[in-house]
């Protein structure tokens, strides 16, 4: 008996909890509702899908999920409603709440789906060597025409040059083409042939989307025209993960390396300052450029050093690099 009459307040209690997070969840709703506006961004609103699926996916209530993530519960139902604009710390306490990515929370494509999320879980803390051999795989595994002579073993037969501009990529690519007995490609001279004006004038006029746009159909008409070439590749090329993947499956490349004083000096000597022009700090832009893509350009196959030693030993270096690398005779 006196057990039940225990029991009789707690149950009150609980009962009293249930009722209360019931309206403060209805009354969060009805405030989002309420704030919600037929206009509402149609990223705010995915964001907000998303959120919803991800606390039904771990099975925690609105309540539960605020608390969690320190949170109000009304600026919670805000942000499922689509109709609250979180800032990227509160979105990072939700993810860490949620044991997800923030990624996935935002949207990232590699998190749309269950195939996705399981490939990210095992890339994920993997060395450089490893990501490499997974990629190269990947690239035979979908487009595996492309990839027969790296399965047999060979380099393709169209050799494409990496680097910042005054790298040595057009200098030395003639040099390398007319040894090799092959076309050589300005890519830079094949997008302006596509756009119908210079490089400068497509930015100016179009934007970096657009260039990038003919860039990447100037490198697929190259490789679908020419069996085998020297390909020259503007230095921005590895900005575009696409276009550079694409580049990466057809050619055998070659990072052309030069310091940072040997690029300034070549670039000044060509008489064109871009992308450095106006900088007062142009040393330290080149720098910068140069440290953000490096990382890039040492996906190439090759690496030679144009910084090292002169001209004529440059190219007998590359010569010997791409022959070797195409079975040719030395």
């Amino acid at each position: 008996m006196s057990s039940t009459i225990l029991h009789q307040p707690t149950t009150a209690a609980a009962d009293a909890r249930d009722a209360a997070e019931a309206a403060s969840t209805g009354a969060a709703d009805a405030a989002a509702e309420g704030a919600a506006d037929p206009d509402k961004h149609p990223f705010l609103v995915a964001l907000g899908e998303r959120l919803k699926a991800l606390r039904a996916r771990r099975g925690m209530t609105r309540k539960a999920l605020a608390a969690a993530a320190d949170v109000s519960e009304r600026h919670l139902a805000n942000l499922e409603y689509g109709v609250g604009n979180g800032s990227i710390l509160v979105l990072l306490q939700v993810a860490q709440a949620l044991q997800c990515p923030l990624a996935e929370l935002i949207g990232d494509v590699t998190t749309r789906n269950p195939e996705w999320l399981l490939l990210r879980e095992l890339l994920e803390h993997r060395d450089e060597a490893t990501l490499r051999r997974v990629r190269i795989a990947v690239s035979a595994l979908l487009d595996g025409g492309a990839q027969a002579s790296a399965r047999r073993g060979r380099h393709p037969p169209l050799v494409a040059l990496v680097g910042l501009r005054g790298a040595g990529k057009s200098t030395l690519g003639r040099l390398l083409a007319e040894d090799l007995g092959f076309p050589f490609v300005e890519l830079s001279r094949e997008i302006e042939a596509f756009a119908g004006c210079s490089v400068g004038e497509i930015q100016a006029l179009y934007g970096q989307t657009a260039y990038r746009r003919y860039e990447r159909r100037a490198l697929e008409e190259a490789i679908q025209i020419h069996p085998e070439a020297v390909i020259a590749t503007p230095g921005g090329l590895v900005s575009d993960p696409a276009t550079f993947n694409l580049l990466l499956a057809h050619c055998t490349t070659v990072w052309l390396k030069a310091s940072p004083e040997d690029h300034m000096r070549r670039v000044r000597a060509q008489g064109d300052l871009r992308p450095m022009a106006a900088s007062a700090e142009a040393m330290a832009d080149l720098k910068s450029i140069l440290a953000g893509r490096a990382a890039f350009y040492s996906k190439a196959d090759y690496a030679v050093d144009t910084s090292a030693q002169d001209l004529d030993r440059t190219f007998r270096l590359l010569r010997q690099t791409v022959r070797q690398a195409l079975a040719l005779p030395h």
